[in-house]
């Protein structure tokens, strides 16, 4: 495992949508050619140490004044939702969605719910200002503070994390998971739902256990090819702009391979990160 977050970059290509204009090349940019191939320059995760199990299901909470924080961020099917159950598992962070806020702040009819509501029922987009608030308010409270948090696909544009830096909320890492947008679209197009069981199967890596089951599977209108490449397209314009505000703290994690490979990239970090906040803690 590294012994420093400071280590020399590597370059690997990450796919991105074509049809725009070149940037300068920087550590930690993304660049955009008119050619097929395009890269993002960030720092890989490190090699995997011996330390401990990818699978390692004991809690790790770190005893300090300044607990963990992390933010991850994931194409569509690119694991993330796997990853961040790991990492909640391992670290006991408090895991906060901004979709699952949103959903309980509804529920319970809370002013910043009642408020999202009225922006839905309309068909509108729910400003900036009342997401950041439900997420100011969950990353006060005493779970988020005493154990840390993992900032589960936000911020997702720059409005987003400037709302966030004025507040002075800001991660420890900025976690990007990368898998190769062949990939994402088999994961996505072979999708399938069992609407009986609610079971999310795979046609080609998760297939039915037999032909009643796979006869009534159905599929998501948006899990599509022309769909989830233009989600893709989103998703790298979103990720372009926030690299302006967290271009330092960025690790690029590859997410092709197999789960417990990837979560022991993302376990080798968040390692390497406590052990620096508790020499840190030592030393004063």
């Amino acid at each position: 495992m590294a012994s420093s977050m400071a280590a020399a970059a590597t370059a690997t290509a990450l796919p991105l949508p074509s049809g725009t204009t070149q940037r300068p090349s920087a550590q930690g940019r993304l660049l955009f050619t008119a050619a097929p191939a395009r890269s993002l320059r960030l720092r890989p995760a490190g090699r995997r140490s011996a330390r401990s199990s990818p699978r390692a299901t004991k809690a790790v909470v770190a005893a300090l004044a300044d607990p963990l924080k992390v933010m991850i961020s994931g194409a569509p099917a690119s694991g993330k939702g796997t990853q961040c159950e790991l990492i909640k598992t391992k670290y006991q962070l408090a895991h906060i969605s901004a979709g699952d806020l949103l959903r309980a702040e509804i529920a319970a009819g809370s002013e910043n719910g009642k408020r999202a509501k009225e922006f839905m029922e309309k068909g509108q987009l729910v400003p900036d200002e009342i997401v950041v608030n439900m997420v100011k308010e969950r990353l006060r409270q005493p779970d988020a503070q005493e154990n840390g948090w993992l900032l589960d696909g936000y911020p997702r544009s720059y409005s987003q994390a400037m709302a966030l830096e004025t507040l002075e909320i800001r991660p420890d890492t900025f976690i990007l998971l990368d898998v190769p947008d062949e990939l994402l679209v088999e994961r996505v197009v072979g999708r399938r739902l069992d609407p009986v069981t609610g079971k999310i199967y795979h046609l080609k890596y998760s297939p039915p256990e037999n032909e009643e089951i796979a006869s009534r599977l159905t599929q998501r209108f948006d899990d599509t090819e022309e769909k989830v490449k233009l989600r893709l397209e989103t998703y790298y314009e979103n990720i372009e702009s926030l690299l302006s505000t967290y271009e330092n703290i960025i690790v690029k994690v590859q997410g092709d391979a197999t789960v417990d490979a990837v979560f022991a990239k993302i376990d080798e970090l968040l390692g390497s990160i406590l052990e620096k906040k508790n020499e840190m803690v030592s030393s004063t």
